[in-house]
């Protein structure tokens, strides 16, 4: 009797407390929507005074547009509030096509970052370097200037020059440049071919809706040409969609295994990545590169491929941007671009601000080679004659020079080591 009369009480304290946290919790959360009534009365009173006693008149729409654009850029340097302008853009730069210098940037720190520049776009051309702290555009200086701002005054009608003034911080330097832009025509692959030994090369520029047909492609065109081991490089590679990332990754992984997951803050935001492909390359020696221009979905395939041991990551710190932002459209063309989540490795490293540590750390150098033979005509006459044959050889398009790569010669150098080993044990 006495037992029962204990399991009775303790049961009873239970369904108390139950009613106790659901009561409290209950509290809390009506406590939150008053804050919340609270300050929409607060905004609402500020929009009515500015109205009625501002020195000009100003449109509701415009009143509303800068609320929005101040509350979205005080949550996180990539969250933002977009007009119907800037949404249009947007979408023209998914298409692959657009009108620019090829930068991509962030904000750093609290300073206009260069994440890196685009290959072969007038920046890249110019000089322009991952971590370049962009100070001034066309002279203004970008202390207070937001992401969207500072892509509208890059963008814009081609041939037509920007000046650019960057803080390079690893040489102390400010850095004036006038890059004149272009259409700017991004390729997901930019280089793939067998370099030597069989070790295939794969230069990876960015993770675009084709990339994973591209990929696939190209893998076997690589296999057919006697590919038994790849480098893959994802330096200066800023990113792109996540659902691609994951199918580049999942190449080389075993089916059913997780790649990335993401934690937001609400359960439907917590999601997980798992590897659908049917037929992995599982025995392929890998190297991957990365360095600091290497962003988001070039990230997540170096962490996926690190922590199941699939590859080994060469070259140096990566950038470190891991948070998920999410495009949701308003009901007048605008949208809010919302930092919803964030990206962790299968083994949950947090990439953001923290960036993917190389197995091997290389500085990026360049090794010189013999230099070529100087001009010397046996007949002064003969001056022309070999300045065409230079010229000729100027203009004609050069191969990779992938021997002058420091970290390029590292992956190459340890893949022979695999091989050998590999060999070793059969």
């Amino acid at each position: 009797m006495r037992k029962k009369l204990i399991i009775t009480l303790i049961l009873g304290a239970g369904i108390l407390t139950f009613v106790s946290l659901a009561i409290s919790g209950g509290i809390e959360k009506k406590s939150h929507q008053d804050e919340l009534y609270r300050q929409v009365q607060l905004f609402a009173d500020s929009l009515a005074i500015i109205q009625t006693e501002y020195v000009d008149e100003v449109k509701p729409k415009d009143l509303i547009y800068g609320a929005l654009k101040g509350m979205l850029s005080s949550l996180d340097p990539h969250s933002q509030f977009m007009d119907p302008d800037t949404y249009n853009e947007l979408k023209v730069e998914t298409e692959g096509k657009f009108g620019g210098l090829g930068i991509e940037i962030t904000i750093k720190d609290g300073l206009l970052t260069v994440v890196t520049p685009i290959e072969d776009t007038p920046a890249w051309k110019a000089g322009i370097k991952a971590n370049d702290r962009i100070v001034k555009i066309d002279n203004e200086l970008t202390r207070e200037m937001t992401l969207t701002d500072a892509v509208k005054k890059m963008r814009g009608k081609p041939d037509e020059p920007v000046n650019i003034t960057v803080l390079r911080e690893s040489e102390k330097k400010i850095l004036e440049f006038k890059i004149v832009r272009d259409i700017i025509k991004i390729k997901d692959i930019k280089e793939a071919r067998i370099l030597e030994d069989g070790i295939a090369y794969i230069r990876l520029v960015e993770f675009r809706e084709n990339t994973p047909q591209d990929i696939n492609k190209t893998l076997e065109n690589l296999s057919k040409d006697g590919m038994n081991a790849l480098i893959l490089d994802l330096r200066n590679n800023p990113g792109g969609l996540l659902d691609v990332a994951v199918k580049v990754a999942e190449k080389f992984i075993e089916k059913g295994k997780l790649i990335v997951y993401t934690k937001g803050h609400k359960p439907s935001q917590n999601l997980e990545f798992i590897s659908q492909c049917g037929h992995p390359i599982l025995n392929l020696p890998i190297t991957v590169l990365i360095n600091e221009g290497s962003a988001s979905g070039s990230e997540i395939v170096a962490g996926a491929l690190q922590d199941y041991k699939r590859a080994a990551i060469v070259g140096t710190k990566s950038f470190g941007k891991g948070s998920v932002q999410t495009v949701i459209p308003l009901s007048d063309g605008s949208a809010l671009r919302l930092t919803t989540s964030k990206y962790f490795t299968p083994s949950g490293k947090v990439i953001h601000g923290k960036g993917v540590m190389p197995d091997i750390v290389v500085e990026a150098g360049k090794i010189e080679l013999e230099r070529q033979e100087e001009i010397k005509p046996e007949k002064p006459q003969d001056i022309f004659e070999e300045i065409e044959k230079k010229e000729k050889v100027v203009k004609e398009e050069k191969p990779l020079d992938y021997k002058s790569d420091n970290q390029l010669m590292h992956a190459i150098d340890i893949l022979k080591a695999l091989k050998f080993y590999k060999d070793i044990k059969k």
